[in-house]
């Protein structure tokens, strides 16, 4: 676990690292915005702030049209696992983070509001604790559609999840986005064919070694790469049994800071 002295020497700081991970129109964005808005001391760092200026995104070899999927080009790794390591250290973002979410539409999800006013308290509790011993407890979201793929960037996250839609609903979901305005202010439209010939293809590309024979829609998770990932059903479970489930697992993790101290 990250921790560190505040720059003003009263207190130790203690990050948690929460990685939300899942396939584009998967909800990992909507289930990040729930916890952020659960957590008194929490921020998102959104991976697709990490993808290459549009100039550089790669074009595919058979298509000919730009791939923002392929896991290989889509993400500037090593900016971003820079940007992780200085969040671990800091507890809130590095003067160069710059995100362009804002400039996204997104349809909303509501969660039960008892299930958040349950939560809220609840966090708000475990902060006061941290408190009480001298310790400052900041919560950093990582949301991100190849959050998997580079050992640097998810390696040193507490929790890692996983939310797992099947293909078809990811396509729907997808047909109906309007577009994606990107890091420069442009809007990206997929071309016809885009997902299943790029997004799917490079879904199950990043995914085939985290789940067994490489079944990403059934598979069980093969516990080879990421041992401690935690599957939730995006289908069989609506928004507020996710972000229960999600808050359940975030509660354990801190149990066990508990334990070791």
């Amino acid at each position: 676990m990250g921790q560190d002295t505040l720059e003003n020497g009263e207190s130790n700081l203690r990050v948690m690292i929460i990685g939300v991970g899942g396939a584009s129109c998967s909800g990992k964005t909507t289930l990040a915005k729930h916890l952020r808005s659960l957590m008194p001391s929490s921020f998102i760092v959104h991976q697709d702030d990490f993808a290459p200026p549009q100039h550089l995104v790669p074009v595919h070899p058979k298509y000919g049209i730009q791939d923002w999927d392929d896991p290989d080009g889509a993400i500037e790794w090593p900016r971003m696992a820079q940007e992780l390591a200085y969040v671990k250290r800091h507890g809130h973002h590095s003067d160069d983070y710059k995100t362009h979410d804002h400039l996204n539409k997104q349809t909303p999800v509501p969660v039960e509001d008892d299930l958040m006013e349950k939560w809220k308290n609840r966090f708000t509790e475990i902060e006061d604790n941290f408190k009480k011993r001298g310790e400052r407890i900041v919560w950093a979201i990582v949301d991100g559609f190849l959050l998997y793929w580079e050992p640097e960037v998810y390696k040193p996250m507490d929790v890692k999840l996983f939310l797992r839609v099947p293909e078809k609903t990811l396509k729907d979901r997808r047909d109906v986005r309007d577009g994606y305005i990107t890091a420069e202010g442009g809007m990206w439209k997929d071309p016809p064919g885009y997902f299943e010939q790029i997004v799917y293809p490079a879904y199950v590309k990043a995914h085939q070694e985290v789940f067994e024979d490489g079944d990403v829609e059934n598979g069980q998770l093969s516990r080879k790469k990421v041992s401690d990932l935690i599957l939730l059903d995006g289908i069989a479970l609506n928004m507020t049994e996710i972000v229960e489930k999600t808050c359940e697992s975030i509660e354990e993790a801190v149990k066990a800071i508990d334990a070791s101290v």
